[in-house]
């Protein structure tokens, strides 16, 4: 599935910030020592292993943040399968630019690849179900936007992107609140009507007063055993859009779709994803 890239505008501020971290205040000296001025080369970003593509967009821009003659040119799309040893992006230009915007690059590529490759495993666990496989805020702070997109490039969808997106009632705001009517109550009375709502509960009670009160678009239905799962979506039959989350695994998430859920979230899309390997060859 091919999805839009974001405008290089969005991006531009967080892998220049990158860059300026990796450059320091005086540049790569290390480059500026050992390459003569004016050497050309052409380099290849290759997998190393097999991947979900992801953060091509951001590589490529790193590169032409540093120096904007380079020749970029990227052989896969974000979102694309690619095996061992295929050439993912080949840059031509500058030996100096390309050495000092390749850790950069990398470091994007490899995580979001990582995401995205973890991203499409847990999707493959779910076919034949209508559940989707969703992210959690639960990301690096300052990489939310390149993160999600890479769940998008797995086969995933995204949840919030912030706290402003959209209503969620969490357990602590319950807590807080006095109880799920009063949490219901107060959005029913206060909410603007394009605001999507949705409550998190934990056992079946709580679900049946959510049903009753009203008020919620969604309800997440915290680290419950797939029977309870079942008897839950039984309950819900449809009035609300149905979320699992909690003990969300390559090995548990089959089960969990079996349930009927419309959505399983995952924070360790985000969190515990394992860095692909990926290597630029001169």
């Amino acid at each position: 599935m091919s999805h839009a890239a974001l405008p290089d505008l969005i991006l531009e501020p967080l892998v220049r910030a990158a860059l300026m971290e990796d450059l320091g205040s005086y540049g790569d000296i290390t480059t500026r020592t050992v390459i003569s001025s004016g050497t050309t080369y052409t380099a290849r970003l290759n997998a190393r292993e097999d991947v979900v593509v992801s953060g091509m967009q951001v590589a490529g821009l790193a590169f032409r943040l540093v120096d904007p003659t380079l020749d970029v040119s990227a052989f896969v799309a974000d979102g694309d399968t690619c095996s061992k040893g295929d050439t993912l992006m080949e840059i031509r230009g500058s030996a100096a630019s390309i050495l000092s915007g390749e850790r950069v690059a990398l470091n994007f590529a490899g995580r979001l690849c990582g995401i995205a490759t973890q991203t499409a495993a847990l999707v493959a666990e779910t076919r034949g179900t209508k559940a989707r496989i969703t992210c959690t805020r639960k990301t690096t702070p300052g990489l939310r936007i390149v993160e999600k997109q890479a769940v998008l490039h797995g086969g995933g969808f995204n949840h919030r992107y912030s706290l402003s997106d959209a209503i969620l009632i969490k357990d602590n705001h319950i807590a807080a609140a006095g109880g799920v009517r009063a949490v219901l109550e107060a959005t029913k009375a206060t909410a603007s009507h394009m605001m999507k709502v949705e409550i998190e509960v934990d056992h079946l009670e709580q679900l049946a007063e959510v049903l009753e009160v009203g008020g919620a678009d969604a309800v997440l239905l915290d680290n419950m055993s797939p029977d309870m799962l079942r008897e839950a979506v039984a309950m819900i039959d449809g009035r609300l859009v149905a979320e699992a989350s909690g003990n969300v695994t390559r090995e548990t998430v089959a089960d969990i779709a079996a349930t009927g859920v419309d959505y399983i979230s995952s924070g360790a899309l985000t969190h515990s994803y394992r860095t692909m390997d990926l290597g630029l060859d001169f």
